[in-house]
C-alpha cells in the first residue's frame, strides 16, 4: 500500500476514484464505501485513494464545552485496516486549524482536481468537507459539470440502528463488548508497548502486563474485567484484561490496561501487543481486603477458562 503523508507528494493522476473521511473504526458502514473504491477502482483500471485526516478534526477544533473525544483507531491502525481491505493508495492530509478554513470550493477545485486527480468520489451519506462542513452532495453535484462523477452511499444499518464512530464508542464505554464487535466487522483492539508495573499482579499469584497505548486518545473500554486476547511469537494466548484504577490496591486515578495472560510464563516487558476484546465479564470492583480480590480473580480465571471452550475457541 501506497502512503502519501502530505499532499504535494502524491502523484497528479486525473483517472482516480478516490473517498475521503476520517474514517474512524473503519467499521461496517466505512467498509461499504471502501470497498466499493477497491472494487469500481480494480474493474475498470484506475488509481484508487483513500484521502484521509491526522489528527481527527475533532481534536484540533475541540471546543470547550464538548467533552475529549478518544479514537476507535489510531493512525497506524486505521492504515492496518484500509491495507485489510485491499486499498492501494492512502493519502493522510495533516489537519490544521488554518486548514479547516480551506472553503469547500477550494478544497474540490485545487486540491482534489488539480492536485491530486479526481475522476469519481464515493461519498459516505453524512460526509462534509471545507470550511464549516459546507462541502456536501448537493455541492459536488453544482460544481461537478460533467467533470467528475459522484456516488453516495447510504447509510449501513445493524438491527435498527445506523453504523457509525459514535455510536460504537458509546458501545465499548458502557461495555457492550459485543455490539462494538458486531458493528466493527471485528474486534476492537489496543496496541501498545508492555511497561514496568508495580508487580501488584504477580504478589497476587496473577502476573500482568501492563499496555500503554499508543495514541493518548486511544479509547479505552469501560472500567472492568474483561476476556481478551493477544498473538505472542505467533501463538494465540487467551488471557483476562483489567481496565480501572486497581481501587482494592491503590488510590490511582488514572486508568491502566493490564492483562493476565493464560498459560503464559515469558518476559513481555517492551513488547508491543494488540489485545483484543472478545467478552466482558464484569464491572471493576473494590474490594475489602486483597484476600477477596484474589478469590474472585479465580473465578474470573475459571470463567473465562469455560467461555473459551463453550465458544469454541483454541485451547489454551
Amino acid at each position: 500500500m501506497n502512503i502519501y503523508e502530505t499532499i504535494e507528494e502524491i502523484p497528479f493522476n486525473p483517472e482516480t476514484y478516490l473517498t475521503m473521511g476520517t474514517y474512524d473504526g473503519v467499521h461496517l458502514g466505512h467498509r461499504i464505501i471502501i470497498e466499493k473504491l477497491v472494487a469500481q477502482s480494480h474493474q475498470l483500471n484506475k488509481r484508487g485513494l483513500v484521502i484521509t485526516f491526522e489528527p481527527h478534526p475533532q481534536i484540533v477544533l475541540k471546543k470547550a464545552d464538548k467533552p475529549e473525544l478518544f479514537l476507535l483507531t489510531t493512525i497506524k491502525e486505521r492504515l492496518y485496516l484500509l491495507e485489510k481491505l485491499g486499498v492501494e493508495n492512502v493519502l493522510i492530509i495533516p489537519f490544521t486549524s488554518e486548514f479547516s478554513h480551506i472553503e469547500a470550493e477550494e478544497f474540490l477545485e485545487e486540491l482534489l482536481l488539480k492536485k491530486i486527480g479526481m475522476q469519481k468520489i464515493f461519498l459516505g451519506h453524512d460526509h462534509n468537507f471545507g470550511r464549516n462542513r459546507r462541502g456536501n452532495l448537493e455541492l459536488l453535484q453544482n460544481l461537478s459539470n460533467g467533470r467528475f462523477e459522484i456516488e453516495q452511499i447510504p447509510p449501513y444499518s445493524l438491527n435498527g440502528q445506523v453504523v457509525s464512530s459514535t455510536v460504537i464508542r458509546k458501545a465499548l464505554t458502557s461495555g457492550d463488548i459485543s455490539a462494538a464487535t458486531s458493528m466493527l466487522g471485528y474486534e476492537y483492539f489496543v496496541r501498545g508497548k508492555v511497561f514496568f508495573g508495580r508487580g501488584m499482579g504477580a504478589n497476587l499469584g496473577f502476573p500482568t502486563a501492563n499496555i500503554k497505548p499508543g495514541n493518548i486518545h486511544k479509547l479505552l473500554p469501560s472500567f472492568g474485567v474483561y476476556i481478551v486476547y493477544s498473538i505472542i511469537d505467533g501463538v494465540k494466548y487467551y488471557g483476562m484484561a483489567n481496565i480501572g484504577v486497581r481501587p482494592t490496591l491503590t488510590n490511582d486515578t488514572k486508568p491502566t490496561l493490564e492483562v493476565n495472560y493464560l498459560d503464559f510464563n515469558g518476559d513481555l516487558y517492551d513488547c508491543e501487543l494488540t489485545v483484543f476484546f472478545v467478552h466482558y465479564i464484569r464491572e471493576e470492583i473494590k474490594f475489602p481486603n486483597a484476600d477477596l480480590l484474589i478469590e474472585r480473580m479465580q473465578e474470573d480465571e475459571e470463567y473465562t477458562r469455560k467461555y473459551i471452550q463453550e465458544h469454541n475457541e483454541n485451547n489454551i
